[in-house]
């Protein structure tokens, strides 16, 4: 579905397509998997090739974003397009998460 890259004590998690009831629970066991492994401190979900998000595929992101708090850890988004950023903004969650812009901000972490 996604790759995963790792860079130190960062992960990124690069969905595509559609994030919905179909594969919400996969996707959140993607990053839960990401968020848990030894020394990262930052999961970075890439949202540039995510064309559609529904309601399921915002709780799967809100569960880990609560998840890396709890372990006292980061969850941001990364390239997040206008029509994926509408749905932040029209929810407030914009206000939750930290969304970077893209790959030059990324790289500045």
């Amino acid at each position: 579905m996604q790759a995963v890259l790792n860079y130190p004590k960062i992960a990124v998690i690069r969905p595509q397509g559609c994030l919905n009831a179909a594969n919400a629970l996969e996707f959140e066991r993607d990053m839960t998997t990401a968020l848990a492994q030894n020394g990262i401190s930052i999961l970075v979900v890439d949202l540039a090739a995510v064309e559609s998000l529904d309601s399921a595929g915002l709780m799967a992101l809100l569960s880990t974003h609560k998840l890396a708090l709890t372990l006292g850890r980061s969850c941001q988004l990364c390239a997040v397009a206008p029509t994926i950023r509408i749905i932040f903004e029209l929810t407030q969650l914009d206000r939750v998460f930290e969304i970077l812009d893209g790959e030059t901000e990324l790289a500045q972490i």
